[in-house]
């Protein structure tokens, strides 16, 4: 079966066959010569070729054209797949020229967009990636420009991108936090920025600073500079105001004077360092008028350390200073050196010495209710302070040995720590506290032989002048309702019915106890028997030898 085409072609071939016929009867009836028909059929027949010939170049040209954008877009493909990293090109020879270029061209323009939009995509990431490490002052992603990037580096270089956007905020967020800490303690110190790079911190734009790591750092170091600056400025206001407050009292000024710089006992700007600077430099030349008074303010304050230290007079006698009367600033500054020496000191161990203060006392009131529990009129007591004396009493002797023994403890660590004996008023504290209960033992001992002699002597009388039936006194009556409660009434309570009060009573084996004649800070002491010398027998060895001298039983 024919083709269209072939079909068509054969009419062409007719028609033209029908036209030059046609043209051979108009030339015949014409009367056109032969040679003249000849002409002109050449003429036709040129005309005719000269216009196939030209359509089939024309064709042949569109021929040319397909084969050369085949080979064209084959090179192209095998480019692409290189650039985009794709498998090689599977062309299927089966089709038609037309075919195969159009696939090839349409394949080309697929694989074409597929690489402009990944380079689009690398372009706007590499933006950002330069615009954040301008801003962080980092290495770039390391992606070569010019070259197609794989879905797998486009995919890398987003997760770089959202790291370093992530570092971005965080650095930022620490940037604005130590700017304002910066411009605070900038404020505390009164100190306008200096450096070209405080000046950036402080006045530039947030979003224009560099957040590099060494940008943070230097901000982390300039924050800490400030802050040791205002630490120092606040230790310095901290001495003058001590300082002030020193002068103020040993001066004593008034009220009134104190007053003009009260706002600046807070605050410790630059401007409050200033005013008190001057404060102190004004009172020292104050101070200086009034050497001998502020002196003379300084020995007692120097005493009254003394006296909290049981500093030994010959402690005392050593600051000679203290008794030279040939006021000046040098003598005053050695005033000022002891007083801070021995604050110190007594800071140093305050706990020791207050615990010495809190025995004296404790030792004063025990001998207080001791001598109290002597008095008969006691008894007609209605308002319950007989009692209240009793377990007052009953309390300090328990607390007395727990006391003493820490003090024990405390005073080995003391004389460890400064190699050398802790003394009061001369005297280690430790041989005080027993030879104070020693004398209180003797003075027992000496109103229980009183006692007993008292006794003897009665009897001797009853004996010789017979017996003579005595009234009862009140105080007898008063016992025979409560004989249990009127004898622990009248009895006297010692340390014996408790632990022992202190260690020192079970190394008391020596040849003689020294006899103090005088308390501790004012403390009052037992007088001690009228037998001053008693031998190492004479000592109880033990607490419970001690308790049984003492008990009331004996009294």
């Amino acid at each position: 079966m024919m083709r269209k085409s072939e079909v068509i072609a054969a009419e062409s071939v007719a028609c033209l066959n029908k036209a030059l016929c046609h043209l051979k009867d108009i030339w015949e009836e014409i009367g056109i010569p032969e040679d003249q028909r000849l002409e002109r059929t050449n003429v036709v027949k040129n005309h005719v070729k000269g216009l196939l010939d030209m359509m089939i170049a024309e064709e042949e040209s569109l021929r040319k054209r397909l084969m050369t954008s085949i080979e064209k877009c084959h090179k192209e493909l095998s480019k692409l797949c290189l650039e985009l990293q794709s498998p090689p090109f599977q062309e299927e020879k089966s089709g038609t020229m037309l075919q195969r270029e159009k696939e090839l061209r349409t394949h080309v323009e697929v694989m074409l967009k597929e690489k402009n939009q990944r380079m689009q995509a690398l372009k706007a990431l590499t933006e950002q990636d330069q615009d954040l490490c301008d801003l962080l002052c980092s290495q770039p992603f390391s992606i070569s420009p010019g070259c197609v990037p794989s879905m797998e580096q486009l995919e890398n270089f987003h997760q770089h991108i959202s790291c370093l956007t992530a570092e971005k905020e965080r650095r930022h967020k620490e940037f604005v936090t130590l700017k304002k800490q910066i411009i605070l303690c900038m404020d505390d110190l009164d100190q306008l920025p200096e450096t070209s790079f405080e000046k950036d911190v402080v006045c530039e734009d947030e979003e224009s600073f560099c957040l590099s790591k060494e940008n943070i750092d230097s901000l982390k170091v300039l924050l800490q500079q400030l802050e040791n600056r205002k630490a120092e400025n606040k230790r310095v206001c901290g001495s003058y105001r001590e300082k002030i407050l020193e002068l103020w009292k040993r001066l004593q000024i008034p009220q009134e004077e104190r007053d003009v710089i009260s706002e600046h006992m807070t605050l410790s700007k630059k401007r409050n360092m200033e005013a008190l600077q001057v404060e102190v430099k004004r009172l020292e030349e104050l101070k200086l008028k009034n050497m001998q008074n502020v002196t003379e303010t300084l020995r007692k304050e120097i005493a009254v350390y003394w006296e909290k230290c049981f500093y030994s007079a010959d402690q005392r006698q050593a600051f000679m200073p203290y008794y030279d009367d040939d006021f000046s600033e040098e003598l005053l500054s050695l005033h000022d050196a002891e007083i801070v020496q021995l604050k110190q000191y007594y800071e140093d161990h305050k706990e020791l010495f207050e615990g010495v203060h809190k025995w004296e006392e404790n030792w004063r009131l025990f001998i207080e209710l001791e001598e109290r529990a002597k008095d008969p009129s006691r008894f007609t007591n209605r308002g319950g302070n007989l009692l209240k004396e009793e377990k007052q009493r009953a309390d300090i002797v328990k607390g007395l040995p727990k006391l003493e023994k820490k003090l024990k403890a405390e005073i080995e660590q003391w004389e460890l720590e400064q190699n050398r004996e802790f003394q009061v008023n001369g005297q280690k504290f430790m041989q005080f506290v027993s030879d104070q209960w020693e004398l209180y033992r003797l003075e027992k001992e000496r109103e229980k032989q009183e006692r007993q002699l008292k006794k003897s002597k009665q009897t001797e009388e009853d004996m010789v002048y017979g017996t003579v039936i005595r009234t009862p006194t009140k105080r007898r009556f008063l016992g025979s309702t409560t004989p249990c409660k009127a004898r622990k009434g009248n009895g006297v309570k010692t340390p014996g019915h408790s632990k022992p009060p202190h260690q020192g009573l079970l190394e008391r084996n020596k040849e003689n106890i020294c006899h103090l004649t005088g308390g501790v800070a004012g403390m009052t002491k037992v007088p001690a028997s009228p037998q001053r010398n008693f031998s190492i027998n004479s000592v109880a060895s033990t607490y419970s030898e001690f308790q049984e001298t003492v008990k009331p039983e004996s009294i």
